[in-house]
């Protein structure tokens, strides 16, 4: 069998596969089992921040495997301690953190704390959470009645837990606030909504409006931390200090990760939550090799360079192809291009794919742009060059 055939047989049918079979990767470019080479606007859905096959992130993992890769939680683990230390320290936050292996996990971490903490706080318990219309915040039961896309809330997987609603902008979740809401949780920049920021002036008043009536703010950066808006997280670009933030994704550049962080820093007891496989020693190693090779780049003004060609490529792209793109979105390199509709969204994504050039798509009819926060400026400059050809031929 082929790996297609492989793979049609034996693996459960929960995605639209793709059957192009990448074997190898460089820096922002990938091959298939044919030596094509693409280059990788996608970075795995916002993953491989440090590129692929990063010197120094593959020599930590060799020599992390080498040594040791996995003990429980019932002992000590220095690379996870060490790791929620340069966490916190480039958050700004005074928090502590717990980790999980995945951003679906942060969040339902971030929700057991938001209940536990509306159980012990309040005469009348509090439980309820308020998300925020084109939201996603993972596949988890929970996470996925967290979200806010009834698209998501199918029959197939009901009964959903309760204690969960989604309003359509940030100025109506002071009238749906009760006296059972808890918590607020919003993504700064909706990824999976359409690459979509919020207005910074109407989070600092929602931030502020919450901290006042006691209500907690978790702010999912599974997708914005760890750099990619520019800053370490959005909530730093924000000028905001939610109670709970949420981490994922790029931390540690492949291996899988998950982090809440909160500035509730008693709020756990042992025996409250737990997880296998989070923080292990692989994991966390990883994530401290990503983060010296990360601020080692915003140190030196790379990152911030990286943002502006990458912005000034999307912009050129908006004026000279109106008919195409109703114009772009999003913030750092987590950007976007609308297109006026699904049809438009899909030739694109197929155009581009055949030219060479992985980008991705989003809710909104959005073209989605996640490339490695290590992308050099000759990637970029080849990978619009190839953006162009493709949709030149719309």
């Amino acid at each position: 069998m082929n790996i297609e055939q492989l793979d049609k047989e034996f693996v459960l049918s929960s995605y639209a596969r793709n059957y192009t079979s990448f074997v190898e990767g460089k820096g922002a470019k990938l091959y298939d089992d044919t030596a094509k080479e693409y280059i990788d606007f996608a970075s795995g859905i916002g993953v491989s921040s440090v590129g692929h096959a990063n010197k120094k992130l593959t020599a930590t993992i060799c020599e992390q495997a080498k040594q040791l890769i996995h003990v429980s939680n019932l002992q000590v683990i220095e690379p996870q301690a060490k790791l929620a230390e340069q966490v916190v320290k480039l958050s700004g936050y005074d928090m502590r953190c717990f980790f999980g292996n995945s951003g679906a996990e942060a969040n339902e971490a971030a929700i057991k704390i938001a209940r536990k903490y509306g159980e012990i706080n309040f005469h009348k318990k509090r439980y309820k959470v308020i998300t925020l219309e084109h939201s996603f915040h993972g596949r988890t039961i929970t996470t996925v009645k967290a979200t806010g896309q009834e698209s998501f809330h199918t029959p197939n997987f009901s009964p959903y837990p309760d204690g969960f609603s989604f309003v359509d902008r940030i100025d109506a979740v002071y009238s749906a606030i009760d006296e059972e809401t808890v918590a607020v949780m919003i993504e700064l920049v909706q990824g999976e909504g359409g690459v979509q920021p919020f207005q910074m002036k109407e989070i600092q008043e929602l931030a502020k409006n919450l901290k006042s009536r006691e209500i907690l703010l978790i702010v999912d950066e599974v997708q914005t931390g760890v750099y990619r808006t520019g800053e370490f997280l959005a909530s730093n670009l924000y000028e905001i200090e939610p109670d709970i933030i949420t981490l994922a994704k790029g931390l540690a550049g492949g291996v899988p990760i998950g982090v809440t962080m909160t500035s509730l820093k008693e709020i756990f007891e042992p025996g409250d939550h737990g997880s296998t496989f989070g923080g292990n020693y692989l994991s966390t190693k990883a994530g401290l090799a990503v983060l010296e090779v990360l601020k080692s780049e915003k140190d030196s003004g790379a990152i911030r360079k990286r943002v502006e060609l990458f912005g000034e490529h999307i912009e050129g792209i908006t004026k000279r192809y109106p008919e195409l793109f109703l114009g772009n979105v999003g913030l750092g390199l987590m950007l976007g291009l609308r297109t006026p509709s699904s049809q438009v969204q899909k030739d694109v994504l197929s155009a581009t794919f055949q030219e060479g050039l992985i980008v991705l798509k989003a809710g909104r009819n959005t073209i989605r742009f996640l490339p490695p926060l290590t992308i050099t400026k000759e990637e970029i400059n080849e990978g619009f060059k190839r953006f162009e050809k493709a949709i030149s031929t719309l």
